[in-house]
């Protein structure tokens, strides 16, 4: 092992090493190189994402869109309704189910979409930069895998604290 390999995990304590907390980390490298890649156009780390998936899949209901992104209902119609005040969606009625509303990226979104697409391969090339090309693919194929095994956690909301049942303070055992 070259001094360069053992280098990455020195700079982490042992007791951070774990997957929890390597991801969180993770995470938080992502959304920054994420942030900088979308401030140009103003769009937020869930705007693209659904403005991606639009130009990809015109015309999905907006369950179908809050699925693609892997966000609850209710933060999908709060989404939609900013996409389409700033201009960027059309929003409608569909015409097989009238309680349904299809979407579909105006002009002026998929100009945003298409200005923003160069800057966002950059990013998440830039967030793989350290790694050699194969490991590139391993890590994408091992976290594709980690995700799939545990595909029933991975949806919104899960992992939430859930609130204490409601018991008075004399039930409550303080042992």
């Amino acid at each position: 092992m070259t001094d360069d390999a053992k280098k990455p995990t020195a700079a982490v304590p042992a007791i951070h090493q774990r997957p929890a907390h390597l991801a969180r980390r993770f995470n938080q490298l992502c959304q920054a190189l994420i942030a900088e890649a979308l401030e140009e156009q103003g769009l937020t780390n869930i705007e693209y994402p659904a403005l991606a998936t639009l130009a990809e899949e015109p015309g999905i209901d907006q369950r179908r869109l809050a699925e693609a992104i892997g966000i609850d209902r209710n933060s999908v119609g709060q989404l939609v309704e900013t996409l389409e005040r700033r201009g960027l969606i059309l929003r409608t009625v569909d015409a097989q189910d009238r309680r349904a509303r299809v979407l579909h990226l105006s002009a002026e979104g998929r100009a945003a979409r298409d200005h923003t697409r160069p800057r966002m391969l950059e990013a998440n090339a830039r967030i793989l930069e350290p790694l050699a090309a194969w490991e590139r693919e391993a890590l994408l194929a091992l976290l594709l895998r980690v995700v799939h095994h545990h595909e029933s956690r991975a949806r919104p909301g899960a992992g939430r604290r859930r609130r204490p049942t409601t018991q008075s303070r004399s039930e409550i055992r303080h042992d």
